[in-house]
C-alpha cells in the first residue's frame, strides 16, 4: 500500500495539538516530536512512512516477546469473544484464578494470594497500604513508616512517589508527600578502591541495620527494586544485599516489599529477581512485562499469613482497595499467554544464550575510553558515558541519533541502556551492537570539545 510522504508529520502535529505526553517537557516536543508508530512486528516498530525502528527498550520495558505476537494475540481474541471483563468484587473468572494459581506456584506457594491492579504505581500503593493495614490489624498501629533506597523509583502516584528518590519526578510534589526514610543504595558503581560489589552491599546493609535498630518499632516496610534500580540508570547490586535485607527484616519485624515491576518476568535472568538471592519477600509487585506489552495489568502477591490477618467479621478490617477494572479478564488472559511462552519456549534458558550473544557483540564498549561502568544482568545492559563526552541534552541527542539509525532508544541521563524483547538471534545482536556504537560515535565524538557542559535531568 502506498504511504503518502508527510504522513508522519501530520500525525505528529495532531498529537502535539491534543496529547500531553508522559515523561516529557512539552516545551521540547516541537524540537523532538513524538515518533508516530503505525504498527509493530516482533522487535520492530514501523512508522506511517514505512521506516522501521528496533525497540531497544521494549516500549518502557513491557514488550517481552515482540509486538503483535501471534500466540498472545490469539489468546486475547479468544478471550474477547468469551468474557472481556466482569467486576472482581463478588464475581470471579478463570483467567484471574488461573493466573494467581500459576504465579503462586512459581514461588513454591510461599506467596499464596494475589491482588490485582492496573499499573506499577498502583501495585506499589497497594503493597504499602497492605503492609501498614496488616500491622494495624495485628495491634501494632505505630508501625506506619516506610524505608526506601536512595536513587529508588517506585512510581508517580503520591504514595509511590513518597518512596521514590529521583528528584526530577519527586521534587515538585514533595510538600504533598508522606516522609519516608532513605538509606544507602547498594549500587555497585559506588565501590571504592579495592572494594567489591559484595563490600558495597555490606556497607548499604549496615546503614539499613542502624536505622532498623533505632526505628523498627515504627517501621512498617522496606521497599526495594531487587538487583537493578531502573530509573537510577540501571544501578545494579549484588544478590548478597537481598539475603542480608531479608534477614534484617525478619529480625526487626519489618515487611519486605520487592518491587519487581521492571525486573520481574525473566528480565534479570530468573522469573523473579529475588530467586537469585534464594529469598522470598513478604510482598511482590509485578506489572510491565506480565501482560507482554498488550494491556495494563499489575498485581501484588503476598504471604498467606498476611492475607489471614485481614479475615474478620468487621468489614473495616478487610482490605477494601479496588478499581473498576481490577483483574480484567483480557489482561489476565494475556498474562497467562505470557506464562505459556515461558513454559513452552524455555525462555529463561534461551535468554541466557541471547544474553551471551549480545554481551559478546557489545564487548568492545567495555574498553571504549568514552564509557565507564559497563554492566549487564540477564537481559539488561547499561553503560555510562564519561562526563567529558556527554555535552548538553545528551539523552535527547542520543535518542534522535538512534532514530536516524533505526533505533528507538532513550538514555537515562548519561546512562545508555538496552532492554530488548526476548526475540534476539545472533545476527540481530551484532546489528544492535553496531547501531548502538554508531549512535555513540555520532553523539559523543561531536561533543568532546564541550566538556564543561552538563547533561539534562534523567528521564527513563
Amino acid at each position: 500500500m502506498h504511504t503518502p510522504v508527510g504522513a508522519n508529520s501530520s500525525w505528529q502535529q495532531r498529537s502535539l495539538r491534543s496529547i500531553w505526553h508522559p515523561c516529557t517537557q512539552m516545551q521540547r516536543a516541537a524540537a523532538v516530536p513524538p515518533l508516530p508508530i503505525a504498527r509493530g512486528e516482533g522487535p520492530w516498530l514501523i512508522d506511517h512512512e514505512g521506516q522501521r525502528y528496533f525497540d531497544a527498550t521494549s516500549s518502557w520495558w513491557v514488550n517481552l516477546f515482540g509486538h503483535a505476537d501471534a500466540r498472545i494475540n490469539a489468546a486475547l481474541k479468544d478471550q474477547l469473544d468469551r468474557l472481556p471483563h466482569v467486576m472482581l468484587a463478588g464475581c470471579t473468572h478463570a483467567p484471574a484464578v488461573e493466573l494467581a494459581e500459576r504465579l503462586s506456584a512459581l514461588t513454591d506457594g510461599v506467596l499464596g494470594h494475589c491482588f490485582f491492579a492496573s499499573d506499577g504505581a498502583s501495585a506499589v500503593e497497594i503493597a504499602l497500604k497492605m503492609s501498614f493495614h496488616h500491622w494495624r490489624n495485628r495491634g501494632r498501629s505505630d508501625k506506619r513508616e516506610f524505608v526506601c533506597l536512595r536513587q529508588g523509583y517506585h512510581g508517580e502516584t503520591l504514595g509511590a512517589l513518597a518512596v521514590t528518590d529521583v528528584a526530577v519526578f519527586r521534587d515538585a510534589y514533595d510538600p504533598l508527600l508522606m516522609r519516608a526514610h532513605q538509606v544507602m543504595s547498594p549500587d555497585t558503581r559506588q565501590a571504592g578502591p579495592g572494594e567489591t560489589a559484595v563490600d558495597v552491599a555490606a556497607r548499604a546493609a549496615a546503614e539499613l541495620q542502624a536505622l532498623f535498630e533505632s526505628r523498627h518499632e515504627h517501621i512498617a516496610a522496606l521497599i526495594i527494586e531487587p538487583l537493578v534500580q531502573g530509573a537510577a540508570g540501571m544501578a545494579m547490586h549484588d544478590a548478597a544485599y537481598l539475603r542480608t535485607v531479608r534477614a534484617l527484616c525478619d529480625r526487626y519485624q519489618v515487611s519486605l516489599i520487592a518491587d519487581e515491576i521492571a525486573v520481574g518476568c525473566g528480565r534479570t535472568g530468573t522469573f523473579f529477581a529475588c530467586e537469585q538471592a534464594g529469598i522470598w519477600p513478604d510482598f511482590v509487585c509485578l506489572s510491565k512485562g506480565i501482560s507482554g506489552g498488550t494491556l495494563p495489568l499489575s498485581l501484588v502477591m503476598t504471604r498467606d499469613e498476611i492475607y489471614e490477618v485481614f479475615l474478620d467479621d468487621d468489614v473495616a478490617r478487610g482490605f477494601l482497595h479496588s478499581h473498576s477494572y481490577t483483574g480484567n479478564a483480557l489482561a489476565c488472559r494475556a498474562a497467562l499467554a505470557v506464562l505459556d511462552r515461558f513454559e513452552q519456549d524455555d525462555v529463561l534458558q534461551r535468554n541466557r544464550q541471547r544474553a551471551a550473544a549480545l554481551s559478546l557483540a557489545l564487548a568492545p564498549l567495555q574498553h571504549d575510553p568514552r564509557v565507564e561502568h559497563f554492566r549487564q544482568r540477564g537481559m539488561i545492559w547499561a553503560f555510562d558515558v564519561r562526563e567529558p563526552f556527554v555535552g548538553e541534552r545528551f539523552a535527547e541527542r542520543f535518542h534522535l541519533a538512534g532514530r536516524a539509525r533505526e533505533l528507538l532508544i532513550r538514555p537515562i541521563g548519561r546512562t545508555v541502556y538496552l532492554m530488548p524483547p526476548y526475540v534476539l538471534d545472533d545476527e540481530l545482536a551484532v546489528w544492535l551492537a553496531q547501531r548502538v556504537t554508531a549512535t555513540l560515535d555520532a553523539v559523543a565524538d561531536t561533543e568532546n570539545a564541550h566538556a564543561d557542559r552538563t547533561s539534562e535531568p534523567s528521564t527513563a
